[in-house]
């Protein structure tokens, strides 16, 4: 092992858990020698070394479940490679449902599974039984069994990541403390430890726990908590069987890993306990907690009921140690958005055995090739936003992710705790008129609206919700007269200065020296020609644009086009967020409506589709925007926060004889299907082109610019499609959600992106990406015969190659 510390390298990873062992491993082998890594003690003494070792791969997104089969594939082989022993095993790991809706959760997540190429079967009670004889199935409906998951020992596995990293040249430095991260200019420049500084051009954060404190060094927002997680490990047990499958019982909060013929014994409580200290203590490193055996003490019940054979065994050691847990469930990584060459991998919520070997790999591909192989936009580090930055915040929200770790996983489940944070100056009208809110980055938004008598509150189902008919009639009211909506927490940023235009041409697939006053769909894209941001532009001035993107992609679609300026160019990106709100008058009548109240003419000769004019409408100041996301005429209102409510309260007396109604954000989503419009994260990501998205109209090869992606997208058209967007629909008493799959003459061919109802076709309704198998030309298409499988269910479905609704595009430009 290297003694002397380097006064410089070019990569520095901070944190010898598995994650950073994990990033070594992966640059070294990749081609980049001058890597070292600084543990603070000794590798593994964080989180790693008391982690119960239990390896799932499923998860709600394909790509995160893909990451995690490549840790999978990289433990099969990882001992063969380095002669380090891993304890790795592939013993599958058993599901337990108690009750029919976890039956359904269940079902739902193997559909899922075998959508993303994971088997995945649904079994028996007698067949779990079969598999490990020492439960007792008393109460179990049924089970998923996953045979490719398996365990590991930790700390081994760590181990061999960092042998594997030094055979291929990478320098490990323990006992190294790092007291601070210099950054010069926005961007990193060095690291200070206790052993002397090193000059370095690129940061890794893997400190698990200590992740926000060395966030904090070079100013940077690492938001996780950690938290406290306890298991324990058995004597051993007669007749258990070595390597039976890792099993969690989910309504029981409890998991069983076998253990040399003993048991791990944990689980994931409801009310789970913050490690709530403002910085982590000196010594920390190998620690353990006492056992809390008082809060352990319910999931130990239910231990010893699915385990009689528990109550004659003692416990061998109790594990209560600290893990970093965030407020999503998932952990956090990419290149943090305060200062350029600091990437972060941490907050790991007690799967980062797991994640270790795909997440470093990921991380080695975007500081090496400037980004992931994969969309891993659901880890991004991008996805949260100044709230934050409070501790608090992170604590509450983190602890309910924590606690939500073996709840239910019902659809459309909302967030309930720091609420209400940010609220539009509607809140407390929209609230008398019955709005049930949802939550997104801290912003209270109106999912629908509850009649007079009804609750605004959800139910839980995996069948139609009990909103479903009040959203209907939501959607009836803008299809047929005009719906409002306040979708006053749209990211909303001004871009201006003299190189504006020339940078946004650079940036932006389309063309964005259209004349001031004009809309400009766009996307922005990577190398590879994927999308990476989907943005609506509206120009306002030669030197002026104002950028408008979904609540939660405001700092990801920022960071994007700050990171992606020619140095020295004269232009700002300026949030606006706070300032405006946004009012959606959408509809047959919304003209009729807004023209009486508007100091301009809205015909479509003075006011046409996708143009923006900045005027007055009942005395407030607008930035009136005509564009539709829901596919009728309408305008988007971009007003001055104090004037909203103003302009609210005008729109509800002017709208009273057209039958305007307040509509919520679920509205939205099922109109928006019916016109096959795509929303960014679930239809369109980095993995996919305009081109596999249908949205080629969006694309200008020809205009006066070369553009990130272009070259990428100029070699696409020459080739077949790889992939391609359809629609297809289902009868309406099928409820889908997104990630079923695809079936063509009976063989799988992908799976849905998202999905909801049609309220006006009557028909449910999926968007979702074909594979290029059988080809993706329409007429290929139209010849084949569609299935969708929900639930493990198959189901017919129809092909549709146009929008449902409207597919001409006449009604918004009317």
């Amino acid at each position: 092992m290297s003694t002397q510390l380097p006064t410089q390298a070019r990569v520095v990873v901070i944190g010898g858990g598995i994650v950073g062992c994990s990033v070594a491993y992966h640059l070294a082998k990749m081609g980049e020698k001058d890597v070292i890594l600084l543990e603070r003690h000794k590798l593994t003494s964080g989180s790693t070394w008391h982690a119960a070792g239990a390896i799932g791969q499923l998860r709600s997104s394909a790509n995160i479940t893909r990451l995690l089969g490549y840790s999978v594939d990289l433990y099969d082989r990882l001992e063969a490679e380095t002669g380090q022993a891993t304890g790795w095993v592939r013993n599958g790991s058993l599901r337990l449902a108690r009750t029919a809706d976890r039956r359904a959760e269940f079902e739902r997540a193997c559909t899922t599974a075998r959508s993303f190429g994971l088997e995945f079967d649904m079994i028996s009670p007698d067949a779990v039984k079969e598999m490990v004889p020492i439960l007792d199935v008393t109460g179990i409906d049924s089970a998923a069994f996953v045979p490719s998951d398996g365990v590991g020992n930790p700390s081994d596995i760590t181990m061999a990541l960092a042998k594997g990293a030094r055979m291929n040249g990478a320098r490990i430095y323990e006992d190294t403390v790092v007291l601070g991260v210099e950054v010069e200019n926005e961007t990193v420049r060095s690291v200070t430890t206790d052993r002397g500084r090193i000059v370095c051009e690129v940061v890794v954060n893997c400190g698990g726990i200590w992740a926000p404190e060395l966030g904090r060094m070079a100013g940077v927002n690492v938001p996780l908590q950690p938290s406290y997680h306890q298991y324990f490990v058995t004597e051993k047990i007669e007749g258990l069987k070595r390597h039976i499958p890792t099993v969690r019982d989910t309504d029981y909060q409890t998991y069983f890993k076998e253990d040399v013929g003993g048991l791990q014994i944990g689980g994931y409580e409801f009310n789970p306990i913050a490690f709530d200290v403002p910085r982590i203590p000196d010594g920390h490193e190998f620690k353990l907690m006492e056992p809390d055996t008082e809060h352990f003490e319910p999931l130990l019940h239910n231990a010893l009921a699915l385990v009689p054979a528990l109550v004659d065994v003692g416990v061998k050691t109790w594990f209560n140690g600290i893990e970093s847990f965030t407020e999503d469930g998932m952990f956090i990584l990419g290149e943090a958005p305060e200062v350029r060459n600091y990437f972060v991998g941490a907050g790991f919520n007690a799967f980062g055995i797991a994640s270790g070997g795909g997440a470093g790999r990921a991380l080695a591909e975007w500081i090496l090739e400037g980004e992931p192989s994969f969309d891993l936009a659901s880890a991004d580090i991008r996805r949260f936003g100044g709230l934050h930055r409070s501790r608090r915040n992170v604590m509450v929200r983190s602890l309910e992710g924590q606690a939500r770790h073996y709840a239910m996983g019902w659809p459309h489940l909302e967030s309930q705790v720091g609420r209400p944070l940010r609220r539009s100056p509607l809140y407390g009208a929209l609230k008398e008129k019955g709005a049930c809110f949802g939550a997104k980055l801290g912003w209270e938004r109106p999912n629908w609206f509850a009649p007079k008598g009804v609750e605004p509150v959800d139910d839980h189902s995996f069948g139609h919700p009990q909103w479903t008919a009040h959203v209907a009639r939501e959607h009836e009211a803008v299809r047929t007269r005009a719906g409002v909506f306040d979708q006053s927490s749209f990211a909303k940023f001004m871009v201006e200065g003299p190189d504006a235009q020339a940078e946004l041409q650079r940036l932006c697939a389309n063309d964005m020296s259209r004349p001031v006053g004009s809309v400009i769909y766009t996307q922005m894209l990577n190398r590879r020609g994927g999308i990476e941001a989907d943005v609506t532009f509206c120009r306002l001035a030669e030197d002026r644009y104002y950028m408008v993107t979904g609540t939660g992609y405001g700092l990801h679609d920022a960071t994007h086009l700050r990171r992606n300026l020619s140095p020295g160019a004269r232009v700002s990106v300026h949030e606006v967020t706070s300032g405006y709100s946004c009012l959606s008058v959408m509809g047959p009548l919304s003209r009729q409506i807004l023209q009486p109240l508007a100091e301009a003419d809205l015909s479509s000769e003075a006011f046409p589709f996708a143009t923006c004019q900045e005027i007055f409408i009942a005395g407030a100041p607008v930035l009136a925007v005509r564009v539709t996301f829901v596919g009728e005429l309408g305008w988007e209102l971009h007003v001055p926060s104090e004037y909203a409510l103003t302009l609210y309260e005008a729109l509800q007396r002017a709208g009273a004889e057209h039958g305007l109604a307040d509509a919520g954000y679920r509205a939205i989503d099922s109109l928006r299907l019916e016109k096959a419009y795509r929303v960014w994260s679930a239809d369109l990501g980095p993995d996919f082109t305009p081109y596999e998205a249908g949205l080629g109209f969006a694309v200008r090869l020809g205009k006066n610019a070369d553009f990130i992606g272009r070259d990428a997208l100029v070699a696409a058209r020459e080739k077949p499609l790889r992939r391609r967007l359809i629609t297809l629909s289902a009868d309406p008493s099928v409820v889908l959600h997104g990630r079923e799959t695809i079936y063509r003459d009976g063989k799988r061919i992908g799976w849905l992106s998202s999905g909801g109802q049609g309220h006006t076709v009557a028909r449910s309704i999926g968007l979702g990406y074909l594979r290029a198998d059988g080809g993706l030309e329409d007429e290929q298409l139209s010849a084949g015969v569609y299935e969708l499988e929900v639930r493990t269910r198959r189901v017919p479905a129809k092909l549709h190659l146009q929008p449902l609704y409207d597919p001409k595009g006449e009604r918004a430009r009317g």
